[in-house]
């Protein structure tokens, strides 16, 4: 029998959710499997089991990076603004939307149905939790500089969120036609502007 060769030494662990993350840009989520992990990857069938009990345990280490790859994300992409935060939270959503894009196959892990509700990984939904804190935090900061609107801030950032994951979507899935990078984040920063103008107090109007 031929001597696998594709895994050497290292981190096992990582080097199957990579492998799960190659295999899911190339074909259905709901196709994916240990066992073909595993032989991607080139090592035993049984092999995963020492760091997986499935393959729900595998899919939630992949979102789990995830939301820790888009939270750093979004704080790299606040770091960079200026300190108005109407610019913060613009970056906020630019930053979101270019994750996105860039690692679709995390994307779709992190808000796919996978079994994960009938198999709860409590360390998956904390760092989702903390990615969305980023989008909360920068919504209270505005209402606390008298920029945006008053009101429940937990509700305006489930409209921010559904607005940026809402184009995320559409770029991923190819239902916008717009395909270069380039044109992608000056699409997001268009929307997220739009979405700042509508959740942003009006300056009072001259007499």
């Amino acid at each position: 029998m031929a001597k696998k060769t594709t895994y050497h030494h290292g981190d096992l662990r990582q080097a199957l959710v990579d492998g799960a993350i190659a295999m899911i840009a190339e074909q259905d989520i709901g196709r994916l499997s240990l066992r073909e992990v595993a032989r991607r990857v080139g090592v035993s069938h049984a092999a995963p089991y020492r760091h997986f009990q499935d393959r729900e345990e595998l899919l939630a280490a992949v979102g789990e990076e995830g939301f820790i790859g888009l939270t750093q994300a979004m704080e790299t992409g606040q770091a960079q603004a200026a300190a108005d935060p109407l610019e913060r939270l613009r970056a906020t959503g630019v930053a979101y939307v270019q994750f996105a894009v860039t690692h679709p196959s995390h994307y779709r892990v992190m808000f796919g149905s996978f079994g994960a509700e009938h198999c709860p990984h409590p360390q998956r939904a904390q760092v989702g939790w903390q990615a969305f804190q980023v989008l909360l935090t920068s919504i209270e900061a505005g209402q606390q500089a008298g920029v945006l609107r008053t009101g429940d801030a937990m509700q305006l950032a489930w409209v921010a969120w559904s607005t940026v994951h809402g184009l995320a979507m559409l770029l991923i899935d190819k239902r916008l036609p717009v395909t270069q990078p380039e044109a992608m984040t000056a699409l997001a920063e268009f929307v997220t502007q739009m979405l700042i103008g509508g959740l942003a107090i009006a300056p009072p109007t001259e007499p």
